[in-house]
C-alpha cells in the first residue's frame, strides 16, 4: 500500500467530520445543533492532539529536539483545553492551534506532498472552528 496515497486518501477522508459537524446546524440540523457542535470541539481536539503526536514522533530520533517536544504537547494540551472551555471561545482556541500547528510544521523539513497535504487539512480544520465558533455565538 502506497503511504503517500494512503495519507492523501485518510487525511482528505477526515475533512469529512469537520465539514458535516460545522454545517449541519447551519443547514439541515440532522444533529441537534448543540451536540454538533460538542462532536466538532471533540472531532476537532482529537485530530490536534493526532497533530502533536505527529511531531513528537517526527522528531524522536533527533537528540536536541527538546522544543519539538514541547510544540507537540502544548498543541495536544490545547485541544484538552478547548474542551474544558465549551463555548465559541473553545473553538476560537481549536482555530488557532490549528494554525500555530500548521505554522511549525510548515517551518520543519517536510516532504513537498506532505506540506501540500498539511495546508489543505489545516485550511478545512479552522473554517470548520470558525464556522462552529460563529455559530455557537
Amino acid at each position: 500500500m502506497n503511504t503517500q496515497k494512503t495519507a492523501l486518501a485518510l487525511g482528505y477522508a477526515g475533512l469529512i467530520p469537520f465539514a458535516v459537524l460545522a454545517l449541519d446546524p447551519l443547514t439541515v440540523e440532522f444533529f441537534p445543533p448543540p451536540l454538533a457542535r460538542l462532536w466538532l470541539l471533540g472531532y476537532g481536539a482529537v485530530i490536534l492532539s493526532f497533530l502533536g503526536g505527529i511531531i513528537w514522533s517526527r522528531n524522536l530520533r533527533d537528540p536536541d529536539a527538546g522544543v519539538a517536544m514541547v510544540v507537540s504537547i502544548l498543541i495536544s494540551l490545547a485541544g484538552w483545553g478547548a474542551l474544558l472551555l465549551i463555548g465559541p471561545e473553545a473553538f476560537w482556541l481549536l482555530a488557532a492551534a490549528f494554525a500555530a500547528a500548521l505554522a511549525y510544521d510548515l517551518g520543519s523539513d517536510l516532504p513537498p506532498w506532505f506540506r501540500r497535504l498539511r495546508i489543505h487539512l489545516s485550511i478545512g480544520a479552522i473554517a470548520a472552528m470558525l464556522i462552529g465558533g460563529f455559530g455557537a455565538v
